[in-house]
């Protein structure tokens, strides 16, 4: 789903006590399971890492995920970048 041109991107993480993730901006859920969840956003690709993850809500439409678990790691992931990064996407889409 490409970003309209003029359209302002924007996100919104809130973390409760590393047990709770809820994520605006989400385009698609890219790869998941119950230690890793990637997910396409406005504003790049974000890595979760973590253990015991699991989806509590999707929302696909309003671009709204939610997530369960023990979270250990957020990172955005540049697919344009070289190295460590392109490492993991190159694994994950072969």
């Amino acid at each position: 789903m490409p970003i309209e041109p003029g359209k302002v991107k924007r996100q919104e993480i809130k973390m409760l006590n590393r047990k709770l993730l809820e994520v605006s901006g989400v385009m698609n859920v890219e790869s998941f399971d119950s230690e890793e969840f990637l997910l396409e956003t406005e504003c790049g690709f974000l890595m979760i890492k973590g253990s015991n993850l699991h989806i509590k809500n999707l929302s696909l439409e309003q671009g709204l995920v939610a997530i369960e678990g023990l979270v250990n790691e957020l990172a955005y992931v540049d697919t344009n970048s070289q190295g460590k990064s392109k490492g993991f996407l190159g694994k994950l889409f072969k």
